[in-house]
């Protein structure tokens, strides 16, 4: 099969690769990059565990084909995931603090959709955080705490 040259930006670093017309960029991600914080879960866009930032926007990694991220912004935890990001760094510091995980299958892409709600719209309440989390399943902790975390967040913003 014909490859197709991807040249984009991962989290800050910039990449050109050959990928297969039909590869997934949550697959790019994690196969050829080893960007694992994307995992694969549903494999059609429903469960929300391969969400990663095109462009500073949420995106579903599995039905995302990667040459489309051709000149694109992506960003996964891992990019988001230290000092230099203190919105990511508080969410999972009050993610720790209220139990807003347990497997942590589903955390990554819930934190990434927050982070998200929070770069446009950066005091919700809890049914716009509710909202911007529908995309994002999680079988752990019945959402409660997760939404706790995030309004724990917001209030700390506010204060």
């Amino acid at each position: 099969m014909k490859r197709v040259v991807l040249a984009c930006e991962v989290n800050g670093a910039r990449i050109t690769a050959e990928v297969e017309p039909r590869t997934t960029l949550a697959d790019f991600l994690r196969d050829a990059l080893a960007f694992t914080s994307v995992h694969i879960g549903c494999g059609h866009g429903v469960c929300g565990a391969c969400t990663v930032l095109v462009d500073g926007r949420t995106r579903r990694g599995c039905t995302t084909l990667a040459a489309s991220a051709h000149g694109r912004r992506v960003e996964t935890l891992e990019g988001l995931s230290d000092a230099s990001d203190p919105v990511i760094a508080g969410l999972q510091r009050t993610f720790l603090d209220h139990g807003g995980l347990q497997c942590g299958f589903c955390t990554p892409g819930i934190l990434l959709a927050a982070r998200e709600l929070l770069a446009r719209q950066p005091a919700p309440d809890r049914a716009e955080i509710r909202e911007a989390l529908a995309g994002n399943i999680c079988r752990c902790t019945g959402y409660g705490p997760i939404v706790d975390a995030i309004a724990a967040y917001v209030a700390e913003q506010a204060e």
